[in-house]
């Protein structure tokens, strides 16, 4: 497990952008952590290496979002808002889950049980008002 020290949003992006450089189609990536940990942030940063004309938004609300890539689509979760399971299967969740597709999911830990034993974690923590602590 590595940890990662962020002391800024620019450094939680960045942090982001590194990552996005070893990224490969059928990876599935949870996104654990309190609100403002800094989740979205670091999908902004993904984002601006793999796709750099892609503006990133919370997925609160919408539940998914989807960006295109030159080589593979990323659709970006949160289950913040979902209910119970059943919703998850109801939007079809299991199909996003394909091996030409990256998943990002923000509240993964909310539905475990819907992720395989071989998703990536990374866990935010607010360590401070700017300092955020990421482990993965």
């Amino acid at each position: 497990m590595s940890i990662f020290l962020s002391n800024s949003v620019e450094d939680t992006r960045n942090f982001g952008k590194n990552f996005a450089k070893n990224i490969k189609k059928g990876q599935v990536f949870a996104l654990n952590g309190e609100v403002g940990c800094g989740k979205t942030e670091f999908v902004r940063g993904v984002m601006e290496e793999l796709s750099p004309q892609t503006t990133v938004s919370s997925p609160t609300f919408s539940v998914v979002n989807s960006y295109k890539c030159k080589n593979f689509t990323v659709y970006h979760f949160d289950f913040y808002r979902i209910k119970n399971i059943d919703e998850l299967f109801e939007i079809g969740f299991e199909e996003y889950l394909s091996k030409d597709n990256v998943v990002f999911i923000e509240w993964a830990d909310m539905f475990p049980q819907a992720l395989s034993e071989n998703v990536g974690t990374l866990n935010f923590e607010a360590v401070g008002e700017n300092e955020r602590k990421i482990t993965f």
